[in-house]
């Protein structure tokens, strides 16, 4: 039987779209990377990683090596904190034990003036005060440093003028420098008083024990203020680290994400999250 124009042309019309199909299937599928990504797609295979980017690699690499020469550094200048602070106690120790000097000297000035005699437990009692003075000198260290006595510097740690080498910084890092204290004491003992000019030779070591607070006020003080530059800096170093670490992560490429999802994070980058994804 004979097909009809009307026929004709469906069955032209159909075969041109099958064609046409067939020429959109073998371009997407077979000849294209947006076929090999709708493959990819709808059979479920793992995305191909891509080649690693020299350039990327060599931009972390020198990122996560400053990021770890600078935490190092912070953590060489907290523990340089750490040993200002030992000292800083043990001046401020030193100086508790030397008011306590200076107030029992004082009772024992007006037991005199009120024509008291002075007891024995008076003497006890500030002879006492001072050999804790020479135990806290010879005892503070920090790592086996010594800190405050300079019969025991002069080492591989700590100079003979009192400088600790802190390492770090690409200048080679700094020094902390540390005061003797050492010195002789015995002026502050009580057979010093034992003399014809009680009065006057108590008076005098008043003198020099209100001295002796004043310089240990100043020290305190100083070590006070370098411990809390010392801090500060140390967390300023440790903040610089973690943006370098940052830096890494958002330069690094992961290939994990799903092309939705990248799309997804472009158009929020704009536009902003409207979903709640803490929960």
């Amino acid at each position: 039987m004979a097909l009809s124009d009307l026929q004709r042309l469906v069955v032209f019309d159909t075969a041109n779209q099958l064609w046409q199909q067939d020429m959109l299937m073998n371009a997407y599928f077979h000849g294209s990377s947006v076929g090999a990504n709708l493959r990819s797609m709808i059979l479920g295979r793992q995305p191909v990683q891509p080649l690693t980017n020299p350039f990327d690699e060599a931009i972390t690499g020198k990122l996560r090596a400053d990021s770890r020469t600078i935490r190092q550094n912070a953590r060489n200048v907290k523990e340089a904190g750490a040993m200002m602070g030992v000292a800083k106690e043990a001046v401020s120790t030193i100086k508790g034990l030397l008011e306590e000097m200076e107030a029992l000297a004082k009772s024992v000035q007006q037991k005199i003036d009120e024509g008291g005699s002075i007891s024995p437990e008076d003497k006890d009692d500030y002879d006492a005060l001072r050999k804790r003075i020479t135990s806290t000198v010879e005892s503070t260290r920090f790592n086996n440093i010594a800190l405050l006595d300079a019969s025991q510097w002069d080492t591989q740690q700590i100079t003979s003028d009192g400088k600790v080498h802190i390492q770090g910084f690409p200048d080679g890092g700094f020094d902390l420098t540390f005061r003797a204290l050492d010195e002789d004491n015995s002026d502050f003992a009580w057979s010093t008083l034992t003399g014809d000019n009680l009065e006057t030779d108590l008076n005098a070591q008043l003198q020099t024990l209100s001295s002796y607070i004043g310089d240990m006020t100043l020290i305190e003080d100083i070590y006070t203020r370098r411990q809390d530059g010392l801090e500060y800096q140390a967390a300023s170093l440790e903040s610089q680290a973690n943006l370098l670490d940052q830096a890494v992560e958002a330069r690094r490429h992961v290939p994990t994400k799903s092309l939705e999802q990248i799309l997804l994070d472009l158009l929020f980058r704009n536009s902003g999250r409207i979903v709640d994804e803490t929960g």
